[in-house]
């Protein structure tokens, strides 16, 4: 298939291996920040193909993964009142919280529904005046502008049954939280692609200066994620740290100016939880003032709910990239898709999911690195 295929050819796969296995001199620990890059290095196993002194780090890059479990609690508690109408993306009807999931709610004969866009949400909204219609806004600065656009619409229609419970979080201040942690061991990063496509990269030039760290921003696609590897490589053997773009079929430094100009007319960054991480400082965003009628959390008033994480998921630490998931004793055992304890195990993109849908059940030696 046209656009695919070229970036799946077998030839040239093994070409930019050796082309990284004749520049590599030393050992080097490069993390991919986005799951989607996760699953494509376990499905066509790039690791694999990669020098033995090349160790590849699975990140925090899913944000179903880190939306913390007091958060999925409360959207459950929205969920089960009578007169709401809960929308989600699918994937975020496994991701379980202390007492069940969403989809739970929903076999029990609450009004979840699946939807592909807030803006289907919004339109729900306005042809059931007599039920509240609240969105669950997940994700990175990636479906930020989609969600932006469906509060600012509301606003303008005088919408006023509808509301978004907020978990959006912002990539560089965790990939900071990383590199300034005691357990770091990230030498260079893969940037996520669709990320910058919208929000461009210029804001991870001071991380690159400050932790001299070379970040690439990468696409998806198996020779996306060679190429992205080839070129940190690269500098991490001349000794450089700089921001490169491999995915220049979609990003542009500075980004989409428009969609990011209506995230910043809707939203302000605020302090976020990250899910086994914990609280990372002005790593979210929360909606403005003028826009504050719309927030889920103040209407149904759930603001106080704080939970704790099983003790026996370790995926914060998976999210970290200090452990991989076959390291976790549960993985394979009492956490699988089937009964989840963590939310990298149910999510799509989900380091967990990557290596119990692929097979990585033991510590061979491409699971290994």
């Amino acid at each position: 298939m046209k656009f695919i295929d070229e970036y799946r050819d077998g030839k040239a796969a093994r070409q930019f291996a050796d082309s990284i296995r004749r520049i590599t001199t030393r050992e080097w620990m490069i993390m991919e920040v986005c799951g989607g890059q996760t699953h494509t290095i376990v499905k066509f196993g790039i690791d694999e193909l990669l020098p033995e002194k090349i160790s590849l780090i699975h990140g925090p890059g899913c944000p179903v993964c880190v939306t913390p479990v007091e958060l999925i609690d409360k959207a459950i508690e929205i969920a089960l009142l009578p007169e709401v109408v809960f929308c989600s993306f699918g994937d975020m009807l496994r991701v379980p919280g202390t007492k069940g999931d969403l989809f739970s709610v929903k076999a029990a004969g609450g009004d979840v529904r699946i939807v592909y866009s807030p803006l289907d949400a919004l339109k729900y909204a306005k042809n059931s005046l007599d039920k509240q219609v609240v969105f669950f806004a997940v994700g990175f600065e990636t479906t930020a502008p989609a969600n932006a656009m469906a509060v600012y619409q509301a606003k303008e229609q005088g919408i006023k049954n509808f509301s978004l419970l907020i978990s959006h979080v912002l990539v560089p201040p965790a990939m900071e939280a990383i590199l300034s942690s005691h357990q770091n061991k990230v030498q260079g990063f893969l940037a996520a692609g669709h990320v910058c496509t919208v929000m461009g990269y210029e804001e991870y030039e001071p991380l690159a200066e400050k932790y001299k760290v070379p970040i690439v921003v990468t696409g998806f696609e198996p020779l996306d994620i060679l190429q992205g590897v080839y070129l940190c490589v690269k500098e991490l053997e001349e000794g450089r740290s700089e921001v490169e773009n491999q995915y220049t079929r979609s990003v542009r430094k500075e980004g989409n100016a428009r969609a990011r100009q209506l995230i910043q007319n809707v939203f302000q960054v605020v302090p976020r939880k990250w899910r086994g991480i914990g609280e990372i400082p002005r790593s979210g965003l929360g909606l403005r003032e003028q826009y504050q009628d719309y927030d889920a959390e103040k209407r149904f008033h759930v603001s106080g709910i704080s939970k704790q994480e099983p003790s026996e998921c370790i995926s914060g630490l998976v999210l970290q990239g200090v452990k991989k998931p076959h390291e976790c004793p549960a993985f394979g055992k009492s956490c699988s898709p089937d009964h989840p304890l963590g939310a990298p195990m149910v999510s799509s993109e989900g380091a967990c999911a990557a290596y119990y849908r692929y097979r990585r059940f033991s510590t061979t030696q491409g699971a290994a690195r």
